[in-house]
Formats: structure tokens, C-alpha cells, sequence
């Protein structure tokens, strides 16, 4: 995905999972139960979306015991870092892009649009 381009990363920008890196952005780690309860999910589809963040390399996921009791500590990686960071960007843009005139953004999606051929 190239800077200049206004695409929206399908992976980050599904709701759960958006909710989870934008909480986990604010904060070392994460205990399971807490995610849970903050965004709403089902154990299990919080467990599916921690599962697609892990294998894109996005969250570390621990599992430990606290006073015998299992518990699962979820923690944003670099990459994640980036990768929420430059998600808000670019959704920042595409507002900035939509707040301007509309003659502007008629000229600017005119520019856009790739010429149309020749016919001789």
C-alpha cells in the first residue's frame, strides 16, 4: 500500500479489530476479560480477530496464571504500531479530502481519472 494512495487497510479498519488496536494503542498490554468488556465482543469473536492480528504480526499474545487462574495479555507489536498509526492517518485524509470545496473536489477527482484514449 503506497503512501500517496488512499486505501483503507481491509485487516485494521474492520470494526472489532479496529476497537482492539485503538485500545491496545493506549496502553502497554491488555488482559482478555478487559478487551472483552471494552469492546462488546464474544469471547469467541475476540478470539477469532486477536487470532487474525497475531498471524499478521500486529499483537503479541501471552497466556500466564495470575493467583492460579489463567490469563491472557494481549500487547500491540511495532508493526501493529505502525499499522494503526497509518490507519487513523489515512482516515484523517480521506476527511480532509471530503471537507474540501467542491470545486476542488471536482478537479481533484477529474485529475484522478485516468485520460481517455484518442480515437482517430
Amino acid at each position: 500500500m503506497a503512501d500517496d494512495q488512499l486505501v483503507v487497510d481491509r485487516l485494521v479498519h474492520e470494526p472489532g479489530r479496529l476497537a482492539i488496536l485503538t485500545l491496545l494503542s493506549a496502553v502497554a498490554d491488555a488482559d482478555f476479560v478487559f478487551l472483552q468488556r471494552t469492546t462488546g465482543l464474544t469471547k469467541g469473536n475476540l478470539s477469532s480477530h486477536l487470532a487474525k492480528l497475531e498471524a499478521a504480526g500486529l499483537v503479541t499474545i501471552e497466556k500466564r496464571f495470575v493467583r492460579k487462574k489463567p490469563n491472557t495479555s494481549v500487547a500491540l507489536t511495532a508493526a501493529g504500531k505502525r499499522r494503526i498509526a497509518s490507519h487513523w492517518d489515512q482516515l484523517e485524509r480521506l476527511k480532509a479530502l471530503a471537507e474540501i470545496s467542491p470545486a476542488a473536489a471536482s478537479s481533484a477527482a477529474a485529475a484522478a481519472r485516468p485520460a481517455a484514449p484518442v480515437r482517430r
